[in-house]
């Protein structure tokens, strides 16, 4: 219909502009003393093709709002009442057009959003009653045991009843690595069998799952308003008037010149600002989203790309979260596998995380871990244990002291890594160096931040030695070490006291605080719970180098937003002084409009369009595995040992 109505009013002016057989006399009477300008072109055109800008114009008179729709059908009516038939259906013409144009734009951000929710299956094969039957997912119910093939996407969220598999959670959890799924284990809708073929209960369906959850809120991000936006619709108002009133100074200084005087009005565009602020944010929410950090709102995305400081906790946010071998100081003559073999042995049965690092790095390695013939273990200090070459003793400096191991042979040690020492049948061995590894992309994303004037903070409640080393490895600016949860709370506060634009990132419970005060609370996508639901933007993907993605994009949306502000302003002043002078007259000025708008329009629409590079975190279907549209149940233990190894 719309195509339609482009049509006619675009026939009707080039009827009306080439003179076509028309009203004879071109005069509508009212009465015996009122004659009308009449054409039934122009009737036609903008009764049908003008329709829904009259509509629009009411809807703005019911409303006491100044529109841009509104001045058009001012000028419109303007035009027409004084026999300008030809620039009123010309405006009519390109206002329909700029509307299909901006219309289509931004119907384009809105259903890659929308099209997120749709790459689940829309069909699942369930067990009932002792048969396998396929069945549309509206169907199913809560309880349903579905079967998920290898390759296939999940859809709903449950518990592993029946068979084993590797499954990819990076969409959901922000877990890297292929998370194995044995009987009892949760299962979540969004995520990629990868192996073996695995039985779910169904606990939550459709938009109710994890996925269906992040979907709603990056909907609910869209629905919502940004302050940016509530300027951007005061300053299409005001421009709106200006117009007018320069509409009437015209018509005065023109002595009563209705072309000139209507130029004016229509020259003076803000649909580009109007339009184009929200296409912009909702082109940075998706584009974020793409990236795997879930925006909440438009206030949030506004104030994220005014943010000066962005606090870190460390652990969980700038590492991993787990104890790590990152060195090992052996005494003269010692290798490093018999140092790992000796602590393995003693290791094996101890359920401390530093012991379960040593096992897992000798494991790594290929070394052979034989279990000792005896085990004792003193809280605090270290394990006493038997292996085949002797007595083992593993722990920290006091325990050796305590055995009578002497220390001086490994010299001076990183003092930011807890050491453990090792000792075999009386001789030192030498020390296993532990500490939690700093994730690959930490110092990637503090240079990017660095790189955008931003200034950083940790602040942690690790000891001082461990954060200062932590900081300076990564160029942190500020270390703040040795914290509580309250006493990280009121850092915060004291920042945003200080005028700062605060980001705070963690992932923790001890977080929670802190990221509610914050302007920004960013939580890592594999924390509590409560840190999710408590921040304002979440990472899926627990990358910080893709939260300073995230700042530029919110920088940029926020630049763009300005310079369609600024660009607005500039080109309606300078069309209105054109118009004033004489060098632009209706069709001219109508261009002037149109040209402006859909350039501010697909300026913003930048934002909807992803490079290469953004597409490693996609949600688009592209990248899922061919699957097909339905989950069927295949061999349980095909292939599982092969993708486990892959994996």
């Amino acid at each position: 219909m719309v195509i339609a109505r482009i049509v006619v009013a675009g026939l009707c002016a080039a009827a009306v502009q080439f003179r076509l057989p028309d009203a004879n006399p071109p005069l509508l009477m009212i009465g015996s003393n009122i004659f009308l300008p009449f054409s039934w072109y122009a009737l036609v055109g903008l009764l049908f093709g003008g329709w829904p800008l009259f509509v629009e114009a009411w809807e703005s008179i019911r409303r006491r709002q100044m529109t841009m729709e509104l001045s058009m059908v001012i000028a419109i009516l303007a035009a027409t009442y004084t026999g300008y038939f030809f620039v009123a259906l010309v405006i009519t013409f390109f206002v329909l057009i700029a509307e299909v144009l901006e219309g289509m734009t931004v119907e384009r951000g809105r259903r890659a959003i929308q099209n997120l929710l749709e790459l689940l299956p829309r069909e699942v094969s369930v067990r009932r009653a002792g048969s396998v039957n396929t069945i549309s997912t509206a169907d199913l119910k809560i309880g349903d045991t579905v079967l998920v093939e290898p390759g296939a996407l999940v859809a709903i969220d449950g518990t592993v009843t029946g068979g084993n598999s590797f499954v990819d959670e990076t969409r959901i959890t922000g877990e890297s690595m292929p998370v194995e799924k044995v009987a009892g284990a949760r299962v979540y809708a969004g995520s990629i069998n990868q192996s073996g073929a695995i039985e779910i209960s169904a606990e939550r369906i459709g938009r109710d799952t994890s996925y269906g959850r992040i979907i709603a809120a990056i909907e609910e991000a869209e629905r919502s308003r940004a302050p940016v936006q509530r300027y951007a619709d005061k300053l299409a108002a005001y421009i709106v008037y200006v117009a007018l009133i320069f509409a009437v100074i015209e018509y005065f200084i023109s002595g009563g010149n209705i072309s000139s005087t209507i130029a004016v009005i229509i020259v003076a565009g803000a649909c580009g600002v109007a339009a184009g602020t929200p296409l912009a944010i909702l082109g940075a929410i998706g584009r974020s989203a793409r990236l795997g950090a879930i925006i909440k709102g438009g206030t949030h995305l506004e104030t994220l790309s005014q943010v000066d400081t962005i606090v870190l906790d460390k652990t969980g946010t700038l590492t991993f979260g787990e104890p790590d071998v990152v060195s090992i100081a052996t005494a003269p003559g010692v290798g490093e596998t018999e140092i790992l073999a000796a602590a393995a042995t003693a290791e094996i049965r101890s359920e401390h995380p530093l012991g379960k690092a040593i096992v897992a790095r000798a494991r790594e390695i290929g070394t052979s871990i034989v279990e000792p013939s005896s085990f004792s273990y003193s809280p605090g200090m270290g394990i006493s244990a038997t292996g085949p070459r002797g007595d083992i003793v593993v722990g920290n400096a006091g325990w050796m002291k305590r055995n009578g191991i002497s220390l001086a042979e490994l010299g001076p040690r990183e003092e930011a890594t807890t050491w453990v020492h090792v000792a075999e049948d009386g001789k030192l061995l030498g020390a296993i160096g532990i500490a939690d590894r700093e994730r690959p992309e930490a110092r990637r994303a503090i240079d990017a931040f660095k790189k955008m004037g931003i200034r950083t903070i940790l602040l942690t409640g690790d000891s001082a030695p461990v954060a200062r080393a932590m900081g300076a490895k990564l160029g942190i600016d500020d270390v703040r070490p040795e914290l509580l949860p309250e006493n990280k709370l009121d850092h915060i506060r004291e920042l945003v006291g200080g005028k700062s634009k605060v980001a705070m990132v963690g992932d923790g419970i001890n977080d929670t605080l802190a990221l509610a005060a914050a302007d920004v609370g960013v939580a890592m996508g594999s924390g509590t719970e409560v840190a999710r639901e408590r921040s304002d933007i979440v990472l899926l993907g627990n990358d910080l180098e893709r939260f300073a993605q995230t700042v530029m994009i919110a920088r940029r949306a926020r630049g763009i937003i300005l310079f369609n502000f600024a660009g607005t302003i500039i080109i309606d002043i300078l069309g209105i002084m054109a118009v004033m002078l004489g060098f632009v007259g209706p069709v001219a000025a109508v261009l002037i409009h149109v040209g402006s708008e859909l350039a501010f329009i697909l300026n913003s629409a930048r934002l909807l369009s992803f490079s290469q590079k953004d597409n490693s975190f996609d949600f688009d279907l592209a990248h899922m595995p061919a699957s097909g549209p339905k989950l069927v149940m295949g061999n349980r233990n095909e292939h599982t040992a092969e993708r486990a190894n892959a994996a």
